[in-house]
C-alpha cells in the first residue's frame, strides 16, 4: 500500500490534477494486479475510498462480471491491444450493481518496459435509466411497440383494466391477443388471482363444456371424481377465451348465462354454482359476419363486445420490427448466455420487406431459428431460414426497393447530422463522391420529409 502511495506522489502534479478533475473513474495496476492509483471519480462511482483501494487486488475492489476470464485489462496485457467501450457492471461497497463502460491501456516506464495497466470506467446508470424509460414507453407487459396504433392501445389499457367489463380482442393469428389479455389482467385489481387461458378451437366441443364448467362424479363414463372447470379455477381472476368464434351454439347459450348472472352448472349437477370471473375473449374471425350467417348468437356478441380492441397485423406496423428483433434477441441472449448484437443491414432489409403472414409469432420463430444457427456477432442472410429467403426472392420487388431506399435515407441523414450538415465530410464518411451525395439527396428529399 505504501508503494502505491509512493507511485501516486511520483505522478507530475498537472497529470494528477487532470486525473482528479475528469468524471470517468481511472485506476492503474502493477503486474501483480495490485491497484497503484485510484482517482476521485473512481471513489465516487465505487463508493470505495482511495486508501481502501490502493494496494488491493483490483478484482477484490470491483467485483465485476468482467473479472477472471472476461477481464479487459488481462486481455490488454496479454495482447498488447487496448479495449474501448466494453460494457459490464461492478458491485459497489453497498452491494449495488453499477453498469459501466470500460477502456484499457498498457502502462510503460520511460524505457518502454511494461509495468502494469490502466483502466478508465464510466458510470452508465443515468444512461440505463433513460434507456429503461424509453423501453417503458414502448413496452407494456411482454408487448413491445412504437407504432401509433399500438401506442393508442397502450394509453387506454390501464383504464380498461380497472373495470370488469368484457373485452373482445380481434386480430389475425399471431398478433399477440393472449399477451394483450394478460397485460389487461396484470394491470387490473385481479392481478393477484388466476389468469386462465383456453383456446376454444383447440378442444373438441364434447370436451370443451367440461373444461369450462367442470363435472360431477358419475356424469359420464370415466368421471370417477368431481373435477372443477376453468370458471371455478379462475374465480376472482380472469378467464381468456381465445377463438370464441369457433364455439358451438349450445355452448354459446351457457356462456351467455355466465355473462348475465355469473352462474353455471357443472356437467351431471343440478346445483347452480356462482363465479366471480372477468371474461376476455378473442377471435381472428369476423363475428358480425358469423352473426349474419346465424353461426354466432347476436345477444352473446353484444355481451362480449363491450370494449373492442383490434390488434393490427405486423405488416401494418413494420416500424416495430427492429424493436421486436431487439426484444427477442435480448431474451434469447439472457437464456443462452450469448451476446448476439442484432441483424446485419442485409438481413434487416429482408425482414422489413417480408409481409409476415404469421405475424409476431412467425417473427419470433425466425429469430430463434437464426439465433441457433448464428456463430457470429450479427445474424446475417446466411443464418436465415431457407423459406424466408425463397419468399424474399419471390416477394414484392417494390417492397424490397422501398425498404433499401428507406434505410439508405436514414444512413445519409445520420451522416449529415454527425458532420453538422457538411455535405463534403458526409460524402467522405459514406465513401461516395460529393456529386453522388447531391444526386441522392435531390431524389430522397422529394420522398422523405425528414430531410
Amino acid at each position: 500500500m505504501v508503494g502505491g502511495n509512493e507511485r501516486m506522489k511520483k505522478i507530475d502534479m498537472p497529470y494528477h490534477d487532470i486525473l482528479e478533475s475528469i468524471s470517468d473513474g481511472v485506476f492503474t495496476i502493477d503486474l501483480d494486479w495490485n491497484i497503484t492509483s485510484f482517482n476521485r471519480a473512481a471513489e465516487e462511482i465505487t463508493k470505495i475510498s482511495r486508501n481502501e483501494a490502493i494496494g488491493k487486488k483490483c478484482q477484490d475492489v470491483f467485483r465485476s462480471n468482467m473479472c477472471e476470464d472476461g477481464c479487459p485489462l488481462r486481455n490488454t496485457l496479454l495482447t498488447g491491444k487496448p479495449i474501448i467501450g466494453r460494457t459490464g457492471f461492478i458491485i459497489d461497497s453497498k452491494g449495488e450493481k453499477i453498469p459501466i463502460s470500460v477502456s484499457t491501456a498498457i502502462l510503460k516506464d520511460t524505457k518502454g518496459k511494461i509495468i502494469g495497466g490502466a483502466e478508465t470506467f464510466r458510470d452508465l446508470s443515468e444512461l440505463e435509466c433513460l434507456r429503461e424509460e424509453l423501453r417503458g414507453k414502448y413496452r407494456l407487459g411482454n408487448i413491445v411497440s412504437k407504432s401509433p396504433v399500438m401506442q393508442r392501445i397502450f394509453e387506454i389499457l390501464p383504464t380498461v383494466a380497472l373495470y370488469d367489463t368484457t373485452v373482445l380482442i380481434t386480430g389475425e393469428t399471431g398478433t399477440g391477443k393472449e399477451l394483450l389479455a394478460r397485460a389487461i389482467h396484470e394491470l387490473s385489481p385481479r392481478r393477484d388471482k388466476p389468469f386462465i387461458a383456453i383456446n376454444c378451437s383447440a378442444i373438441p366441443d364434447a370436451l370443451l363444456e367440461s373444461e369450462l364448467f367442470g363435472y360431477k362424479k358419475g356424469a359420464f363414463t370415466g368421471a370417477t371424481k368431481d373435477k372443477p372447470g376453468r370458471f371455478k379455477i379462475a374465480d376472482r381472476g380472469t378467464i381468456f377465451l381465445d377463438e370464441i368464434g369457433d364455439m358451438s351454439p349450445s355452448l354459446q347459450v351457457k356462456l351467455l348465462r355466465v355473462l348475465e348472472d355469473k352462474s353455471f352448472e357443472p356437467l351431471g349437477s343440478t346445483k347452480t354454482e356462482k363465479t366471480d370471473t372477468r371474461i376476455i375473449t378473442a377471435t381472428n374471425r369476423d363475428l358480425t359476419l358469423l352473426v349474419k350467417q346465424g353461426k354466432f348468437r347476436e345477444d352473446l356478441y353484444y355481451r362480449i363486445n363491450v370494449i373492442k380492441i383490434e390488434l393490427p397485423p405486423l405488416r401494418e406496423r413494420k416500424e416495430d420490427i427492429p424493436l421486436l428483433v431487439e426484444y427477442f434477441l435480448e431474451r434469447l441472449n439472457r437464456i443462452y448466455k450469448r451476446d448476439i448484437k442484432g441483424l446485419t443491414p442485409e438481413a434487416l432489409s429482408i425482414f422489413m420487406a417480408h409481409s409476415w403472414p404469421g405475424n409476431i409469432r412467425e417473427l419470433e420463430n425466425v429469430i430463434e431459428s437464426s439465433f441457433v444457427l448464428c456463430d457470429e456477432e450479427f445474424i446475417g442472410i446466411q443464418h436465415l431460414p431457407r423459406e424466408l429467403l425463397v419468399f424474399a426472392q419471390k416477394g414484392d420487388k417494390e417492397s424490397l426497393k422501398f425498404t433499401r431506399e428507406l434505410m439508405e435515407a436514414h444512413i445519409i441523414k445520420a451522416a449529415l447530422e454527425s458532420t453538422n450538415n457538411n455535405k463534403t465530410l458526409a460524402a467522405k464518411k459514406l465513401g461516395i463522391h460529393k456529386t453522388t451525395l447531391f444526386r441522392k439527396l435531390k431524389r430522397l428529399k422529394s420522398t422523405y420529409p425528414f430531410f
